[in-house]
C-alpha cells in the first residue's frame, strides 16, 4: 500500500507544482495584454481552466495522499517533517494569492507589475527545493 501512496503523493505533486510554476507565468504575460483584448480573454480561459482543473485538484490530492503517508510512516515523530509541513503550508499560501490575483484578472483589476509576477513565480520553486531536500536529505 505504501508504495502506491507515495506515487501517488508524488504525481500530485508534480501536477501541483507545474500548475504553481505555471500560472504566474500566464499573469506576467496578462500584466501586458489589454483589457478585452482577444489575448486578455484567452489568458483568463487558461488560467481559470489550469487552477479550477489541475491546480486545485492536484492540491487536494497532495494533501490526502500525503496524510495518508504520515499516518503509514510515523513521520509526524521527526522534526524534519514539522519543517516540510510549515513550507507546505506556506506552498498552500502561495497557492490561494495565485487563485486571489486570477479573479483580479479575470475582472480586468489587476494592479501588480509583471516584474511583480516574476518575483512571486519564484516563491514556489524555492519551497519546492527546501522541501525535497527536507524529504531527501532529512537534515534534522
Amino acid at each position: 500500500m505504501y508504495a502506491w501512496v507515495l506515487a501517488l503523493h508524488i504525481i500530485s505533486i508534480i501536477s501541483w507544482m507545474a500548475g504553481l510554476l505555471y500560472l504566474p507565468r500566464l499573469f506576467v504575460y496578462h500584466v501586458d495584454a489589454a483589457p478585452g483584448s482577444e489575448l486578455s480573454e484567452t489568458l483568463k480561459t487558461m488560467e481559470r481552466r489550469l487552477l479550477r482543473a489541475i491546480m486545485t485538484p492536484a492540491m487536494i490530492a497532495s494533501w490526502v495522499f500525503g496524510i495518508w503517508l504520515v499516518v503509514l510512516t510515523d513521520a509526524h515523530s521527526e522534526i524534519w517533517f514539522h519543517i516540510k509541513l510549515t513550507l507546505i503550508v506556506l506552498l498552500s499560501a502561495s497557492h490561494m494569492a495565485m487563485a486571489k490575483w486570477r479573479k483580479e484578472f479575470a475582472s480586468d483589476q489587476n494592479t501588480r507589475s509583471a516584474r511583480f509576477y516574476r518575483i512571486a513565480n519564484e516563491v514556489p520553486t524555492l519551497l519546492m527545493i527546501a522541501i525535497v531536500i527536507l524529504v531527501i536529505v532529512k537534515p534534522f
